[in-house]
């Protein structure tokens, strides 16, 4: 553990927004790490529960409690790295939790690849009434344990997110250069910023799942809110695209196609199925046909809750990623 003022090895950033009930888990989880030399940032950002004052109870002198106006959770991270002292940044959400072993881990990664600008580890999913699981990681060597992903966008395309907020840490300076975490994005902030980090810098990768995604019981049900309009993300991705060397276009595009299917899923789930169909459409203008993006566009003629239940039964023979079955916490 550092003494007195002295920088720490690294500063752990946690956006904190109406979590009472789980923030003391993850603070807890922070405070069990076998590496020690860290800053705790707790950046409240408004939250109209009690979840500040469960920070609070916690005495140990590494904890830093921040106070914002609600601005939303990139935000909360924007502030959270300005305040942070150290070089490497890692990032903890108020409702997940690591394992003992990820800040000694992460310290691993950028001692061993200090090259990188991004190291993350694996992580579990954890579901109300399911056995929790491992992120499924696709597009790597069969014996991958450790090293660099060598095209990051070729992983996430076919993989649960490999980078998660909660299982990153990310060298300060890169994540300055590419202007920090997008404020006002609804959802998929975290999608583009790894996408900006992917196309300015290497990510070192350990398989050891050392984090928990506790998936909120509303991730199966109707989405609370359509896709935001305009899609910010979809054109931080072209603009990213526009300016890839053509050699690198294709893994891009296929991200792109992603998010565009993910967006038509939400849309299918909403029964509004000609804003499904110019998605999907989207989905393979850039990546190209497929048989299941073949058969949600022909699900989105179905009327009303039919398309949505038939995508529930769709689900069942078809094993999906979380990007795909939870779509990106819209």
């Amino acid at each position: 553990m550092r003494v007195g003022g002295s920088q720490p090895a690294i500063s752990v950033v946690m956006p904190l927004y109406n979590k009472e009930r789980e923030v003391a888990r993850a603070i807890r989880s922070v405070l069990a790490q076998t590496f020690a030399d860290f800053e705790l940032i707790v950046v409240n950002d408004g939250s109209t529960d009690r979840g500040a004052e469960a920070v609070t109870t916690f005495k140990d002198p590494r904890i830093r409690l921040v106070h914002q106006e609600n601005l939303g959770v990139s935000a909360a991270r924007n502030c959270g790295v300005a305040e942070a002292r150290a070089e490497l940044v890692a990032f903890l959400d108020a409702d997940d939790e690591w394992l003992p072993e990820f800040l000694s881990t992460t310290m691993r990664l950028y001692t061993t690849h200090g090259k990188c600008g991004v190291y993350a580890t694996s992580y579990y999913i954890v579901c109300s009434g399911q056995p929790e699981r491992r992120a499924i990681l696709r597009g790597v060597p069969a014996d991958f344990s450790e090293g660099v992903l060598k095209d990051y966008f070729k992983v996430a395309t076919s993989s649960d997110p490999p980078v998660w907020s909660s299982a990153v840490a990310i060298r300060k300076g890169v994540l300055l250069d590419i202007g920090g975490f997008p404020v006002g994005v609804i959802a998929g902030e975290d999608l583009l910023t790894w996408a900006r980090l992917a196309e300015r810098t290497d990510i070192a990768y350990s398989f050891s799942p050392l984090a928990r995604f506790y998936a909120p019981d509303a991730m199966t049900d109707r989405p609370a809110r359509i896709p935001q309009q305009p899609d910010v993300v979809s054109h931080g991705l072209l603009e990213l695209l526009e300016n890839t060397p053509i050699e690198r276009r294709e893994g891009l595009r296929d991200y792109l196609g992603l998010w565009h299917r993910m967006r038509g899923v939400v849309y299918l789930k909403l029964d509004r199925g000609s804003d499904a169909r110019e998605e999907i459409g989207k989905g393979i203008r850039y990546s190209g046909k497929s048989a299941r993006l073949a058969m949600l566009y022909l699900l989105s003629f179905l009327p009303g809750s039919l398309s949505s239940n038939s995508y529930r039964l769709m689900k069942k023979f078809w094993v999906m990623t979380r990007t795909e079955a939870s779509l990106g916490r819209f």
